[in-house]
């Protein structure tokens, strides 16, 4: 077969090459979700994914030290917030509102965070490639 007869095109799809935005807005027990997030954002980031994390809602809950296991032995959270730096995820949003809603501090939580407006929540999502909610 001659290779000049063959079309060559890419299997990556488009999406494949942007960044990937994963929101959270799960409390960090009472479901999977958030931990499914978290594992998610860290297995993208593992293949080279630039990742971001949008906290929002209750899973700001999330951010407070002390998040050892739920009830039923539900893992906690806070060893997999301490390894996002290994993964080079560093940008970490937390959503103003929320924050102020639940009535948290950016300074208690456990990771240094950026604290955004509704506005710039809304551009994150428009700037980002693939969105991940959770």
């Amino acid at each position: 077969m001659n290779d000049s007869n063959i079309a060559h095109t890419s299997i990556t799809p488009p999406s494949a090459t942007g960044e990937l935005l994963v929101i959270l807005g799960h409390a960090p027990h009472g479901s999977s979700l958030l931990r499914e997030g978290l594992d998610m954002a860290l297995v993208a980031a593992a293949f080279g994914r630039r990742v971001s994390l949008l906290f929002m809602g209750q899973g700001c809950w999330a951010l407070q030290p002390g998040q050892g296991e739920g009830a039923l032995g539900q893992k906690g959270t806070q060893s997999t917030l301490e390894m996002l730096e290994m993964y080079d995820i560093d940008n970490i949003m937390v959503e103003a509102e929320s924050l102020e809603r639940l009535g948290l501090e950016s300074s208690d939580l456990v990771l240094s965070v950026s604290v955004v407006d509704a506005a710039s929540v809304q551009q994150a999502i428009a700037s980002h490639t693939l969105v991940m909610n959770f």
